[in-house]
Protein backbone atom coordinates (compact mmCIF):
# COMPACT_ATOMS: atom_id res chain seq x y z
CA UNK A 1 0.00 0.00 0.00
CA UNK A 2 0.99 3.64 -0.71
CA UNK A 3 0.20 6.03 1.97
CA UNK A 4 1.38 9.23 3.26
CA UNK A 5 1.77 11.39 6.76
CA UNK A 6 1.59 15.18 7.76
CA UNK A 7 3.78 16.11 10.83
CA UNK A 8 4.88 19.92 11.56
CA UNK A 9 7.11 21.72 9.10
CA UNK A 10 10.55 20.86 9.66
CA UNK A 11 10.72 17.95 11.36
CA UNK A 12 10.84 15.49 8.40
CA UNK A 13 13.73 13.93 8.47
CA UNK A 14 13.39 12.74 12.12
CA UNK A 15 9.92 11.34 11.36
CA UNK A 16 11.17 9.55 8.07
CA UNK A 17 13.46 7.89 10.54
CA UNK A 18 10.45 6.46 12.59
CA UNK A 19 8.52 5.56 9.88
CA UNK A 20 11.33 3.35 8.78
CA UNK A 21 11.86 1.68 12.08
CA UNK A 22 8.06 0.65 11.99
CA UNK A 23 9.03 -0.96 8.53
CA UNK A 24 8.12 1.87 6.12
CA UNK A 25 9.69 2.28 2.85
CA UNK A 26 10.29 6.05 2.35
CA UNK A 27 9.65 7.22 -1.36
CA UNK A 28 9.88 10.47 -0.93
CA UNK A 29 10.19 13.32 2.18
CA UNK A 30 9.43 16.19 1.55
CA UNK A 31 11.09 18.75 3.25
CA UNK A 32 9.63 21.90 4.80
CA UNK A 33 6.07 20.89 3.83
CA UNK A 34 5.41 18.57 6.31
CA UNK A 35 4.56 15.46 4.10
CA UNK A 36 6.16 12.08 3.52
CA UNK A 37 5.14 9.87 1.21
CA UNK A 38 6.46 6.00 1.91
CA UNK A 39 5.03 2.18 1.12
CA UNK A 40 4.59 -1.05 3.10
CA UNK A 41 2.09 -3.34 4.01
CA UNK A 42 -1.55 -2.95 5.55
CA UNK A 43 -0.35 -3.10 9.36
CA UNK A 44 1.43 0.31 8.98
CA UNK A 45 -1.93 1.58 9.61
CA UNK A 46 -2.20 0.45 12.71
CA UNK A 47 1.37 1.20 13.05
CA UNK A 48 1.66 4.73 12.76
CA UNK A 49 -1.74 5.39 14.49
CA UNK A 50 -0.86 3.54 17.69
CA UNK A 51 2.63 4.15 18.33
CA UNK A 52 3.96 7.13 16.08
CA UNK A 53 5.60 9.91 18.48
CA UNK A 54 6.11 12.15 15.20
CA UNK A 55 3.45 12.24 12.51
CA UNK A 56 -0.18 13.68 12.68
CA UNK A 57 -2.48 12.15 10.37
CA UNK A 58 -1.40 9.26 8.06
CA UNK A 59 -3.23 8.51 4.70
CA UNK A 60 -3.76 6.24 1.95
CA UNK A 61 -2.58 7.45 -0.76
CA UNK A 62 -5.13 7.12 -3.71
CA UNK A 63 -3.41 10.22 -6.20
CA UNK A 64 -0.70 12.83 -6.32
CA UNK A 65 -0.87 14.96 -9.53
CA UNK A 66 -0.25 17.72 -11.29
CA UNK A 67 -3.13 20.57 -11.51
CA UNK A 68 -3.78 23.94 -12.88
CA UNK A 69 -7.61 24.39 -12.04
CA UNK A 70 -10.24 22.98 -10.50
CA UNK A 71 -11.60 21.21 -13.48
CA UNK A 72 -8.39 19.06 -13.01
CA UNK A 73 -9.26 18.29 -9.63
CA UNK A 74 -12.64 17.13 -10.55
CA UNK A 75 -10.77 14.50 -13.91
CA UNK A 76 -8.73 13.46 -11.04
CA UNK A 77 -11.11 12.59 -8.45
CA UNK A 78 -13.32 10.83 -10.75
CA UNK A 79 -11.32 8.95 -11.98
CA UNK A 80 -10.37 7.10 -8.78
CA UNK A 81 -12.22 3.95 -8.45
CA UNK A 82 -14.39 4.31 -5.29
CA UNK A 83 -16.44 1.26 -5.56
CA UNK A 84 -15.07 -0.39 -2.50
CA UNK A 85 -16.83 1.73 -0.02
CA UNK A 86 -20.07 0.43 0.89
CA UNK A 87 -23.12 1.75 -0.27
CA UNK A 88 -24.74 2.16 3.19
CA UNK A 89 -21.55 4.59 4.82
CA UNK A 90 -21.09 8.05 4.00
CA UNK A 91 -18.01 10.32 3.33
CA UNK A 92 -16.90 13.68 3.50
CA UNK A 93 -13.94 16.10 1.71
CA UNK A 94 -11.57 17.44 4.19
CA UNK A 95 -9.85 19.95 1.88
CA UNK A 96 -6.91 21.82 2.42
CA UNK A 97 -5.22 24.78 0.20
CA UNK A 98 -1.93 26.29 0.67
CA UNK A 99 -0.81 28.92 -2.15
CA UNK A 100 -2.06 30.99 -4.50
CA UNK A 101 -4.86 29.75 -6.59
CA UNK A 102 -8.15 31.45 -8.31
CA UNK A 103 -10.39 29.07 -6.24
CA UNK A 104 -10.77 28.42 -2.42
CA UNK A 105 -10.80 25.69 0.12
CA UNK A 106 -14.49 25.67 -0.47
CA UNK A 107 -14.52 25.07 -4.29
CA UNK A 108 -12.39 21.97 -4.08
CA UNK A 109 -14.72 20.41 -0.94
CA UNK A 110 -17.10 20.97 -3.70
CA UNK A 111 -15.71 20.08 -6.82
CA UNK A 112 -13.75 16.82 -5.06
CA UNK A 113 -17.17 15.91 -3.02
CA UNK A 114 -19.41 15.88 -6.87
CA UNK A 115 -16.36 14.20 -8.26
CA UNK A 116 -17.10 10.79 -5.96
CA UNK A 117 -20.78 10.98 -5.98
CA UNK A 118 -20.55 10.85 -9.94
CA UNK A 119 -18.12 8.00 -10.47
CA UNK A 120 -19.38 5.95 -7.36
CA UNK A 121 -23.53 6.38 -8.37
CA UNK A 122 -22.15 5.78 -12.90
CA UNK A 123 -20.19 2.55 -11.11
CA UNK A 124 -23.14 1.10 -8.60
CA UNK A 125 -25.97 3.58 -9.71
CA UNK A 126 -26.36 4.66 -5.90
CA UNK A 127 -25.70 8.26 -5.07
CA UNK A 128 -23.21 7.96 -1.63
CA UNK A 129 -23.94 9.85 1.28
CA UNK A 130 -22.74 12.85 2.67
CA UNK A 131 -22.29 13.51 6.13
CA UNK A 132 -20.03 16.22 6.97
CA UNK A 133 -19.69 16.03 11.23
CA UNK A 134 -19.86 12.26 11.47
CA UNK A 135 -18.63 10.30 7.90
CA UNK A 136 -17.86 6.89 8.26
CA UNK A 137 -15.19 7.85 4.43
CA UNK A 138 -12.67 10.90 5.06
CA UNK A 139 -11.34 11.69 1.87
CA UNK A 140 -8.44 14.58 2.06
CA UNK A 141 -7.93 16.67 -0.57
CA UNK A 142 -4.80 18.50 -0.16
CA UNK A 143 -4.13 21.12 -2.77
CA UNK A 144 -0.18 22.04 -2.39
CA UNK A 145 0.33 24.83 -5.15
CA UNK A 146 0.05 23.01 -8.08
CA UNK A 147 -0.73 20.05 -6.74
CA UNK A 148 -3.24 17.81 -5.16
CA UNK A 149 -2.66 14.88 -2.84
CA UNK A 150 -5.80 12.44 -2.38
CA UNK A 151 -6.08 10.17 0.52
CA UNK A 152 -8.43 8.14 2.84
CA UNK A 153 -7.52 9.18 6.29
CA UNK A 154 -6.91 6.67 8.33
CA UNK A 155 -6.49 8.91 11.67
CA UNK A 156 -9.94 10.59 11.30
CA UNK A 157 -10.16 15.00 12.34
CA UNK A 158 -8.76 14.38 15.58
CA UNK A 159 -4.94 14.16 14.63
CA UNK A 160 -2.45 12.26 16.42
CA UNK A 161 -0.58 15.23 18.71
CA UNK A 162 -3.94 14.91 20.80
CA UNK A 163 -2.68 12.57 23.53
CA UNK A 164 -5.27 13.13 25.66
CA UNK A 165 -3.28 13.42 28.85
CA UNK A 166 -3.71 17.02 29.21
CA UNK A 167 -6.25 17.79 31.47
CA UNK A 168 -4.43 21.34 32.44
CA UNK A 169 -3.91 23.68 29.60
CA UNK A 170 -0.99 25.82 29.79
CA UNK A 171 -1.08 29.51 27.94
CA UNK A 172 0.98 27.95 25.34
CA UNK A 173 1.56 24.45 25.21
CA UNK A 174 3.80 22.80 23.21
CA UNK A 175 2.89 20.22 20.42
CA UNK A 176 3.38 16.88 21.28
CA UNK A 177 4.12 15.64 18.09
CA UNK A 178 7.30 18.36 18.29
CA UNK A 179 8.07 17.65 21.84
CA UNK A 180 8.82 13.90 20.53
CA UNK A 181 10.64 15.12 17.57
CA UNK A 182 12.73 17.33 19.82
CA UNK A 183 13.50 14.26 22.36
CA UNK A 184 14.78 12.03 19.67
CA UNK A 185 16.77 14.70 17.95
CA UNK A 186 18.76 14.70 20.99
CA UNK A 187 19.47 10.88 20.98
CA UNK A 188 18.33 11.09 24.68
CA UNK A 189 17.87 7.79 26.35
CA UNK A 190 16.71 6.57 29.90
CA UNK A 191 20.42 6.00 31.05
CA UNK A 192 20.88 10.14 29.94
CA UNK A 193 19.58 12.89 32.43
CA UNK A 194 16.73 15.11 30.75
CA UNK A 195 16.28 18.80 31.93
CA UNK A 196 13.56 20.93 31.00
CA UNK A 197 13.91 24.03 32.74
CA UNK A 198 10.67 25.91 31.43
CA UNK A 199 8.40 23.07 31.14
CA UNK A 200 4.90 24.93 31.06
CA UNK A 201 2.63 21.54 31.78
CA UNK A 202 5.16 19.63 31.59
CA UNK A 203 4.64 18.01 27.26
CA UNK A 204 8.43 17.55 26.82
CA UNK A 205 9.01 15.58 30.48
CA UNK A 206 6.00 13.64 29.69
CA UNK A 207 6.64 12.91 25.93
CA UNK A 208 9.80 11.50 27.57
CA UNK A 209 8.69 9.40 30.10
CA UNK A 210 6.25 7.74 28.01
CA UNK A 211 8.93 6.75 25.57
CA UNK A 212 11.27 5.45 28.36
CA UNK A 213 8.34 3.21 29.96
CA UNK A 214 7.31 2.22 26.18
CA UNK A 215 3.73 4.00 26.73
CA UNK A 216 1.92 4.27 22.99
CA UNK A 217 1.27 8.05 22.50
CA UNK A 218 -2.16 7.18 21.75
CA UNK A 219 -2.61 4.93 25.15
CA UNK A 220 -5.63 7.21 25.86
CA UNK A 221 -7.28 7.20 22.67
CA UNK A 222 -10.37 5.31 21.88
CA UNK A 223 -11.37 5.89 18.20
CA UNK A 224 -9.41 6.02 15.14
CA UNK A 225 -10.74 6.65 11.74
CA UNK A 226 -9.58 3.17 10.14
CA UNK A 227 -12.17 1.35 12.58
CA UNK A 228 -14.45 2.02 9.98
CA UNK A 229 -12.45 0.58 6.50
CA UNK A 230 -13.37 -2.32 7.15
CA UNK A 231 -13.76 -2.81 3.61
CA UNK A 232 -10.30 -2.92 3.12
CA UNK A 233 -8.16 -3.26 6.21
CA UNK A 234 -8.31 -6.18 8.89
CA UNK A 235 -9.63 -4.19 11.13
CA UNK A 236 -10.00 -6.79 14.08
CA UNK A 237 -6.17 -7.60 14.36
CA UNK A 238 -5.80 -3.66 15.84
CA UNK A 239 -7.41 -5.30 18.72
CA UNK A 240 -4.85 -7.98 18.66
CA UNK A 241 -2.35 -5.37 18.22
CA UNK A 242 -2.89 -3.34 20.55
CA UNK A 243 -3.31 -5.76 23.60
CA UNK A 244 0.42 -7.08 22.77
CA UNK A 245 1.66 -4.04 22.85
CA UNK A 246 -0.36 -2.40 25.80
CA UNK A 247 0.87 -5.88 27.78
CA UNK A 248 4.53 -4.58 27.59
CA UNK A 249 4.48 -1.64 28.82
CA UNK A 250 7.04 -1.02 31.76
CA UNK A 251 5.05 -0.55 35.23
CA UNK A 252 8.42 0.84 36.44
CA UNK A 253 11.29 2.20 35.26
CA UNK A 254 13.97 4.32 36.80
CA UNK A 255 14.95 7.20 34.48
CA UNK A 256 16.23 10.94 35.25
CA UNK A 257 13.87 13.37 34.03
CA UNK A 258 13.62 16.42 35.42
CA UNK A 259 10.47 19.10 35.10
CA UNK A 260 11.47 22.40 36.36
CA UNK A 261 8.77 25.51 36.41
CA UNK A 262 8.69 28.73 37.91
CA UNK A 263 5.17 29.34 38.49
CA UNK A 264 3.61 27.01 41.51
CA UNK A 265 0.46 27.06 39.09
CA UNK A 266 2.05 25.77 35.83
CA UNK A 267 4.22 23.21 37.86
CA UNK A 268 0.84 21.80 39.70
CA UNK A 269 -1.13 21.60 36.27
CA UNK A 270 2.19 19.90 35.18
CA UNK A 271 1.87 16.90 37.87
CA UNK A 272 -1.86 17.02 37.20
CA UNK A 273 -1.18 15.86 33.37
CA UNK A 274 1.52 13.51 34.14
CA UNK A 275 -0.59 11.64 36.39
CA UNK A 276 -3.45 11.09 33.93
CA UNK A 277 -1.04 9.15 31.19
CA UNK A 278 0.51 7.47 34.58
CA UNK A 279 4.11 8.80 34.40
CA UNK A 280 4.00 11.54 37.51
CA UNK A 281 6.66 8.55 39.36
CA UNK A 282 8.63 8.35 36.22
CA UNK A 283 9.43 12.87 36.75
CA UNK A 284 10.84 14.74 39.00
CA UNK A 285 9.16 18.18 39.70
CA UNK A 286 10.67 20.78 40.46
CA UNK A 287 10.00 24.61 41.54
CA UNK A 288 12.73 26.62 40.25
CA UNK A 289 14.04 29.50 38.26
CA UNK A 290 15.38 28.24 35.12
CA UNK A 291 17.77 32.00 35.42
CA UNK A 292 19.03 30.12 38.72
CA UNK A 293 20.12 26.60 37.47
CA UNK A 294 22.94 26.51 39.96
CA UNK A 295 21.21 26.67 42.91
CA UNK A 296 19.23 23.94 42.01
CA UNK A 297 21.74 21.52 39.61
CA UNK A 298 25.14 23.10 41.19
CA UNK A 299 26.70 18.99 41.47
CA UNK A 300 24.70 17.27 39.23
CA UNK A 301 25.53 16.34 35.96
CA UNK A 302 22.75 17.07 32.88
CA UNK A 303 23.27 15.29 29.81
CA UNK A 304 20.58 17.30 27.75
CA UNK A 305 18.26 20.08 28.30
CA UNK A 306 14.98 20.55 26.11
CA UNK A 307 13.24 23.06 26.37
CA UNK A 308 10.52 25.19 24.50
CA UNK A 309 10.94 28.87 26.48
CA UNK A 310 8.66 31.84 26.24
CA UNK A 311 8.43 33.94 23.22
CA UNK A 312 8.21 37.45 23.07
CA UNK A 313 4.54 36.88 20.93
CA UNK A 314 2.82 35.55 23.94
CA UNK A 315 4.50 37.56 26.52
CA UNK A 316 5.09 40.74 25.96
CA UNK A 317 8.18 43.13 25.80
CA UNK A 318 11.27 41.82 23.55
CA UNK A 319 13.48 42.88 26.16
CA UNK A 320 12.18 40.48 28.55
CA UNK A 321 12.65 37.50 26.31
CA UNK A 322 16.14 38.81 25.58
CA UNK A 323 17.17 38.76 29.55
CA UNK A 324 15.23 35.53 29.87
CA UNK A 325 17.38 33.60 27.02
CA UNK A 326 20.43 35.41 28.31
CA UNK A 327 20.13 34.71 31.81
CA UNK A 328 18.82 31.14 31.12
CA UNK A 329 22.79 30.45 28.76
CA UNK A 330 24.56 32.15 31.29
CA UNK A 331 22.95 30.10 34.05
CA UNK A 332 23.29 26.96 31.98
CA UNK A 333 27.29 27.64 31.68
CA UNK A 334 27.14 26.95 36.18
CA UNK A 335 26.15 23.56 35.74
CA UNK A 336 27.94 20.78 34.20
CA UNK A 337 25.26 20.37 30.55
CA UNK A 338 26.68 19.30 27.20
CA UNK A 339 23.51 20.28 25.24
CA UNK A 340 21.08 22.49 25.05
CA UNK A 341 17.89 21.93 22.31
CA UNK A 342 15.31 24.75 21.97
CA UNK A 343 12.59 26.25 20.21
CA UNK A 344 11.91 29.66 19.43
CA UNK A 345 10.32 32.09 17.40
CA UNK A 346 12.71 34.65 18.34
CA UNK A 347 15.60 32.99 16.53
CA UNK A 348 17.88 36.71 16.30
CA UNK A 349 17.83 36.62 20.28
CA UNK A 350 18.25 33.22 20.89
CA UNK A 351 21.57 33.10 18.00
CA UNK A 352 22.75 36.50 19.81
CA UNK A 353 22.56 35.31 23.06
CA UNK A 354 24.30 32.13 22.00
CA UNK A 355 26.67 33.85 20.78
CA UNK A 356 27.49 36.22 23.65
CA UNK A 357 27.43 33.22 26.17
CA UNK A 358 30.57 31.09 23.86
CA UNK A 359 27.94 28.45 23.25
CA UNK A 360 28.69 26.42 19.89
CA UNK A 361 25.58 25.98 17.33
CA UNK A 362 25.99 22.61 16.37
CA UNK A 363 22.83 23.12 14.11
CA UNK A 364 20.04 25.48 13.38
CA UNK A 365 16.81 24.46 11.38
CA UNK A 366 13.55 26.58 10.42
CA UNK A 367 10.48 25.13 11.22
CA UNK A 368 6.90 25.44 11.71
CA UNK A 369 4.62 25.63 14.93
CA UNK A 370 1.07 25.96 14.03
CA UNK A 371 1.30 29.63 12.28
CA UNK A 372 4.54 30.62 13.74
CA UNK A 373 8.20 30.16 12.18
CA UNK A 374 10.06 29.02 14.38
CA UNK A 375 13.74 27.84 14.63
CA UNK A 376 15.61 24.93 16.59
CA UNK A 377 18.87 25.28 18.02
CA UNK A 378 21.22 22.55 19.22
CA UNK A 379 24.08 24.39 21.31
CA UNK A 380 26.87 23.01 23.01
CA UNK A 381 28.22 24.41 26.27
CA UNK A 382 31.50 26.32 26.17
Amino acid sequence: MRFYATLPMGFEEIAAREIMKFGGRIIEVRKGRGRIFFEGSEDLVFKLNYLSRTLERIMILLSASKISCLDDIYRIIRGIDFTWINPSKSFAIRPLRIGVHDFTSIDIGRVAGQAVIDGYQSSKGVRLKVNLDNPDIIIRVDVIHDEVYIGIDTTGDEALHRRGYRLYNHPAPLNPVIASSLIMLSGWNIRKTLLDPMCGSATIPIEAAMMSRGIPPQKLRRYFQFMKLDEILNVDEFIEFKEAIDINIDQKVYTDIICLEKFIKHLRGAILNSGCINVSDTINFILGDATKLDNVFKSKVIDVIITNPPYGLRIGAKKIIYNLYNDFLKSAKDIVCREIITITSEDRIMREAAVKHDYSITKEFKARYGDLDVSVFILKPP
